[in-house]
């Protein structure tokens, strides 16, 4: 089943890179007591994904953060070596929470999963964006497949 506006995130552990090395980031840690811009992709260094759609977080982050949002966070189907080179290789600093879902587990208990088989990605997450407060889902601008429409973060700003 796929997540929708009035939702609660579910609770889940995934991965970033800090300084110390790989750690644990729980749902509700990312998620409790704050507003979040989450943004999913199929994958790290991808053509959309690197050109557009990290990159338009990353331009439009003080305008995002100055609407409320407290984090801004990109979520892959990736570990959190690839998520945090390609942080750097985008220039995210301390912009976007860069997140690395490596095996699926948030994408598919959020129900946003996508089989990338045919293009030897495996299981991927779907593009999307999302207004979380508190948990609690806002918005969410799920994108068709192929698509690059909704999920940006002019979208998002719109929706703040």
């Amino acid at each position: 089943m796929t997540i929708k506006v009035g939702d609660k995130v579910p609770s889940v552990k995934i991965k970033h890179m800090t300084k110390d090395g790989v750690k644990d980031i729980t749902t509700d840690e990312i998620f409790g007591g704050k507003k979040v811009a989450l943004f999913a992709l199929p994958g790290a260094f991808t053509p959309t994904c690197s050109a557009k759609h990290l990159p338009g977080f990353v331009q439009n982050a003080s305008a995002i953060k100055g609407r409320g949002v407290s984090t801004i966070a990109c979520l892959s189907v990736n570990d959190a070596f690839v998520m945090d080179a390609w942080g750097k290789n985008q220039n995210v600093g301390d912009n976007v929470l860069m997140l690395a879902d490596g095996n699926a587990e948030l994408t598919k208990a959020l129900g946003l999963e996508m089989d990338g088989s045919g293009y030897g990605m495996g299981t991927r997450s779907r593009r999307y964006s999302m207004l979380v407060d508190n948990g609690v889902v806002k918005q969410l601008n799920l994108e068709k497949p192929g698509a690059f429409e909704v999920s940006n973060a002019e979208t998002m700003l719109k929706q703040l």
